[in-house]
């Protein structure tokens, strides 16, 4: 399902444009990611929030895509912000199945994946929200599938999109199928004391880091904000 670079553009997705300057940022966090998680063998990565609005689906869709530019690597970018489903939104406005079809009606996941002409990713969208969420991500379906993507590749990176984590406990009952989590913060709306508690949810788990999305410091040196 390809996606052209005019959609990419109007949705955000710098990763993916063609000699985008601004892509430059995620390529270094792409790098530092990479590393660490080559270094302890880990091959998946929740991706959350303390609070919404933080920019973490964009933050994880544009993680995936740079992602899968490196080319010993193939990524899975998977919707589980069963809530509020929001990732077929950055390649698409057409309707489509979800991981909710796989999960309650059994629909195959090759009816669901889709490749939006980026090599070497591959997205599994989501669809129908639930309000039983965390009970979902712990149901036994779901726990079969989230040991099959990760170990079915050797070379794939599953890439978790997750609710925030003070919204509900979606992230902690999903945590023992992740390897670790990636913490997004806005700059201007997340608070202190939502970092705070946000940090201790997490602090038993395998943080990998914090990225600061939305930041109003200027990088002259790059020629953008």
């Amino acid at each position: 399902m390809p996606v052209s670079q005019d959609w990419f553009r109007h949705h955000r997705v710098v990763a993916a444009l063609q000699h985008n300057i601004v892509a430059d940022a995620y390529k270094v966090l792409r790098t530092s990611i990479l590393q660490r998680m080559r270094a302890n063998g880990w091959r998946s990565l929740a991706v959350t929030s303390p609070d919404r609005d933080a920019g973490k689906t964009l933050t994880a869709v544009n993680l995936a895509v740079s992602l899968a530019g490196e080319v010993n690597n193939s990524v899975l970018l998977v919707d589980l912000d069963l809530r509020r489903p929001h990732i077929r939104r950055y390649f698409s406005d057409q309707k489509m199945p979800g991981i909710s079809d796989y999960l309650t009606d059994g629909m195959p996941l090759t009816d669901i994946l889709f490749n939006p002409g980026i090599d070497r990713l591959v997205v599994l969208p989501g669809h129908k929200p639930y309000a039983n969420s965390s009970e979902m991500l712990s149901s036994p379906r779901m726990v079969q599938l989230a040991e099959e993507l990760k170990s079915r590749y050797p070379s794939r990176i599953v890439l978790y999109d997750m609710p925030p984590l003070l919204d509900c406990d979606d992230v902690m009952a999903f945590a023992p199928h992740v390897d670790a989590v990636l913490l997004v913060v806005g700059e201007g709306d997340t608070t202190r004391e939502e970092l705070a508690r946000a940090s201790e949810v997490v602090s038993e788990l395998n943080l990998m880091g914090t990225v600061l999305n939305k930041s109003h410091e200027e990088r002259t040196a790059y020629g953008y904000y």
